[in-house]
């Protein structure tokens, strides 16, 4: 919900929105909700810098609005969403610059790279996704490469998105391996000034392939603040999604404490923690003064 996309934005920086050379990268398209907004506040921003309406309007979608739409399904309405055309040099688009139908918003089709039976990208199986030319491969552009800032050639002042949460792993039932946290680690790689994506919150826990990646940010001091919902319906009326939802602000050139905000029933309870601090990660921050007095108590008391 657009709502929801301008909290987010709200936990950035807000000059980055009065700076005509700041850069954003939404490397899951999906509606395009988030370079819309951005494009709002960026147009509201440089106001007095490019005082032409059409002009500004140009500069922004051109030069500080990327996106890689996750399907080609999704690059047309992204384009629709963020340019009014589903055709960025189209006649009623409101970017008069465009010499080519994708503007900043591409798709290419991709083919999982298989061995094994698995794609060595994004661990897809392959008997549930070699599916031929007529059907959507979800070989998501983004993180099939090693190289991911070969895709624009250029660097990014801020990386946003919600990414994929699972592909089917050919279990039983309905069994399915994550990969939100590739696109996070992806990101990472373009070292971004600001990196801020919405995800599961299941990687608390680790498990199901996330072992690592839980390691992973649970000991990394530029996560400096972490929103979580404990029930995602909070977050996405209407979607159920076990083990709740979080949205984070990485920062590339700050370290620190992370302020962590927890949601449940429409109370929020925040704290500055760091994220390692136990060896289980404490979900509700009320719960961390009394699980820190119990251990600085415990190795003191003979037994």
């Amino acid at each position: 919900p657009p709502k929801l996309v301008n909290e987010i934005f709200d936990l950035l920086p807000q000059e980055l929105f009065a700076n005509r050379n700041t850069t954003f990268l939404d490397p899951v398209c999906k509606t395009g909700v988030f370079l819309r907004e951005i494009a709002k506040r960026l147009d509201k921003g440089l106001e007095k810098e490019i005082p032409d309406r059409q002009e500004r309007i140009n500069h922004i979608f051109s030069r500080q609005l990327f996106g890689i739409a996750i399907t080609e399904l999704t690059s047309l309405l992204s384009r629709r969403s963020v340019y009014c055309s589903k055709t960025a040099n189209g006649k009623y688009s409101v970017c008069e610059t465009f010499d080519n139908m994708q503007g900043n918003i591409c798709f290419e089709r991709l083919e999982h790279t298989w061995q094994n039976g698995r794609c060595v990208f994004c661990g897809a199986n392959r008997a549930n996704l070699d599916r031929g030319e007529a059907l959507e491969t979800h070989a998501y552009q983004f993180i099939h490469t090693e190289i991911p800032e070969e895709i624009f050639k250029m660097k990014f002042d801020v990386i946003v998105g919600n990414p994929p949460y699972q592909l089917s792993d050919g279990g039983f039932g309905r069994s399915a391996s994550p990969i939100y946290q590739k696109f996070v680690q992806q990101a990472k790689k373009l070292n971004p000034r600001f990196l801020t994506m919405i995800i599961p919150s299941r990687w608390f826990a680790g498990g199901k392939g996330l072992n690592d990646f839980r390691i992973e940010m649970l000991n990394d001091n530029h996560i400096r603040k972490l929103v979580d919902f404990e029930n995602a319906t909070e977050c996405f009326p209407g979607v159920d999604i076990a083990g709740g939802i979080c949205y984070f602000l990485w920062e590339r050139d700050t370290t620190g404490p992370c302020e962590v905000v927890n949601i449940h029933n429409g109370i929020e309870t925040t704290a500055s923690r760091t994220l390692n601090e136990f060896k289980t990660f404490i979900r509700h921050s009320h719960a961390v003064p009394i699980l820190s007095l119990i251990h600085i108590s415990e190795p003191t008391r003979p037994y």
